[in-house]
């Protein structure tokens, strides 16, 4: 697949150029074990990871960043991506998807989030895929320099004397916006929408992030570890994949607690894949995603029915959507594209946004919007960032965790409180537990 084509947007002659090496690195460790500790620039954000049954990728440093804000971030992450790209000098000794020139970026949920748009080009990278490991280097220097293979950084500390209380939204303010949201949705102005809630952890020393995804790629091996400029968590959604013409994307919606007792999940299993609530739910996240992705594809299958995704904590009715690409969108395009996906606004997309924004009394930041990487050429895997929270820029030893259930006609606010609580449990047990 060709690289992506050079912008026309009038900042690309203003991009620098980067020199790009990856060689084959000779490495069976964990790639999270590769993460030094944030001593060496004082700085936890400068951190990566996207990591899943110990294939993906993690990287450290800063060769190059980029932000921006409001309803055009999207389109202007992917000129600079592009400039970027246009002019960066590559020598690619593995050649697969996640190799060469990387970046790294999360992006808010809304337009006019305060928060701002992260795309990170890290200085080094570690990836793995199917049993083959790579090492590479980005400078801005002219030259190439041999490189050094990485070594095993020691173990991160746990978090001390954790604490944890009401963000701005307290479970009492949840429900009650649940039941506005339930009668909103029952005069017909809405069939769906996602509401969401904080909760804010803090430590007595600053939380070292290399602990909180260890632990979480130890406890959830189904879903996608992800660290993005002091975000981070453990996703079971992938928005979104591009791999050398194929895409893909995971739907979720629809969520039952486990017991911890294998045969009552089993019942309960059986009992989520029969629930017209649930049911009705994923249908409207599946066919958001259809319908997003048919004007980039040439053929798609959208399976009939989902099944039950098995987690730790809760199981989800899931559906995985296959199609074939038709254009040259790249991987962060069609990530654009889907944004917000009813599985984490609602439907109509419209409507269920402007909802959130009257009865969350919070701003989301970066959390269920997309968050990943890609390549050079477009390919890449883009996630929502659920189960997962943002330490906070001014206070390391505090992190704001986030969690939110897909609301319709006949949800419950004390049985959406309880879900809430236990999509909370990956991350407060990332940082509780040793």
């Amino acid at each position: 697949m060709s690289s992506l084509p050079a912008p026309e947007a009038p900042a690309a002659a203003t991009a620098p150029a980067v020199v790009v090496r990856t060689v084959p690195l000779d490495s069976e460790e964990s790639l999270l074990a590769y993460l030094p500790a944030a001593g060496a620039d004082g700085q936890p954000e400068t951190l990566v990871s996207w990591v899943r049954r110990g294939d993906g990728l993690v990287g450290w440093g800063t060769a190059l960043e980029f932000s921006a804000m409001g309803a055009d971030r999207f389109r202007a992450a992917e000129a600079w991506w592009r400039s970027v790209a246009s002019r960066a000098v590559v020598r690619d000794e593995v050649g697969v998807p996640g190799t060469g020139l990387v970046c790294f970026g999360s992006f808010p949920f809304a337009d006019d989030s305060s928060d701002s748009a992260r795309l990170v080009v890290p200085s080094t990278i570690v990836g793995r895929r199917d049993g083959q490991t790579w090492l590479t280097s980005v400078t801005l220097e002219p030259q190439l320099r041999p490189l050094e293979a990485p070594t095993v950084a020691s173990d991160p500390p746990s978090p001390v004397g954790v604490t944890f209380a009401d963000g701005s939204v307290s479970p009492s303010d949840y429900a009650h916006a649940v039941a506005e949201a339930v009668q909103r949705i029952s005069s017909g102005r809405l069939d769906k929408v996602v509401l969401a809630r904080d909760l804010i952890a803090t430590a007595r020393e600053p939380i070292d992030p290399r602990w909180v995804l260890r632990r979480l790629a130890e406890r959830y091996e189904n879903t996608w570890v992800f660290a993005v400029a002091g975000l981070l968590g453990a996703t079971p959604e992938l928005l979104v994949r591009r791999d050398q013409g194929l895409i893909t994307s995971r739907v979720l919606a629809g969520t039952i607690r486990r017991t911890g007792d294998d045969e009552a999940d089993l019942a309960l299993a059986a009992s989520l894949a029969r629930s017209s609530k649930d049911l009705e739910e994923h249908e409207y996240a599946v066919r958001s995603v259809a319908e997003a992705l048919a004007p980039h594809s040439s053929s798609m299958n959208v399976p009939e029915a989902p099944f039950v995704l098995h987690l730790p904590n809760v199981m989800h009715l899931a559906t995985d959507v296959a199609a074939v690409s038709a254009d040259d969108a790249s991987s962060l395009t069609l990530a654009a594209s889907l944004h917000p996906s009813a599985a984490v606004g609602g439907t109509p997309t419209a409507e269920a946004v402007a909802l959130i924004g009257e009865l969350e009394h919070m701003d989301r930041g970066r959390y269920a919007g997309p968050v990943g990487w890609m390549d050079a050429r477009g390919d890449g895997a883009w996630g929502i960032a659920l189960r997962s929270g943002a330490i906070l820029p001014d206070d390391p030893t505090s992190i704001r965790l986030y969690a939110g259930c897909g609301i319709v006609a006949g949800s419950d606010p004390e049985s959406e409180v309880a879900e809430s609580n236990a999509k909370l449990i990956p991350m407060r047990d990332a940082l509780t537990s040793s």
